[in-house]
């Protein structure tokens, strides 16, 4: 079984945006399950990170997210490592648990991991929700 150490592990919530969760399959069980994850990081003291793609057009993160003193890591693009300052902004942890609710985060995921030589570990919930309808954020189907 799998298990996390709350001193090596950070949490990375990739793009849980007010106006895109509608077109989300199970967009509010992504939510929950998001809260539930940042509920229990808070809990452990594992720090955490949220991303925001386009807020300008996409919207700020979701209510349920925002607020809780996390900070928010704002973007233009489908891969955050492709911003300067994301590697400075994840958590220097060892660790990485990410949820997201779009198939691009598997790529942030894979590149993260690759580039920071550690271990991504994705929730179960993670990116299945676009791929539930059979296409990426970018309306073509994954890989």
């Amino acid at each position: 079984m799998l298990t996390l150490d709350r001193q090596t592990s950070a949490l990375l919530l990739i793009d849980f945006q007010a106006r895109l969760m509608p077109a989300i399959a199970d967009g509010a069980a992504a939510v929950a399950n998001a809260r539930r994850l940042l509920d229990a990081a808070m809990m452990f003291d594992v720090p955490a990170l949220i991303t925001e793609e386009n807020p300008a057009g996409l919207g700020a993160t979701a209510p349920e997210l925002a607020g809780a003193g996390v900070p928010v890591f704002h973007k233009m693009s489908f891969d955050a490592c492709r911003m300067p300052d994301f590697r400075a902004a994840l958590p220097e942890r060892r660790d990485l648990v990410v949820a997201g609710c779009e198939t691009q985060c598997l790529r942030l995921t894979d590149r993260a991991r690759a580039d920071r030589r550690r271990p991504a570990r994705l929730s179960r919930s993670r990116c299945r929700r676009l791929a539930a309808r059979g296409k990426q954020g970018d309306g073509n189907p994954p890989p």
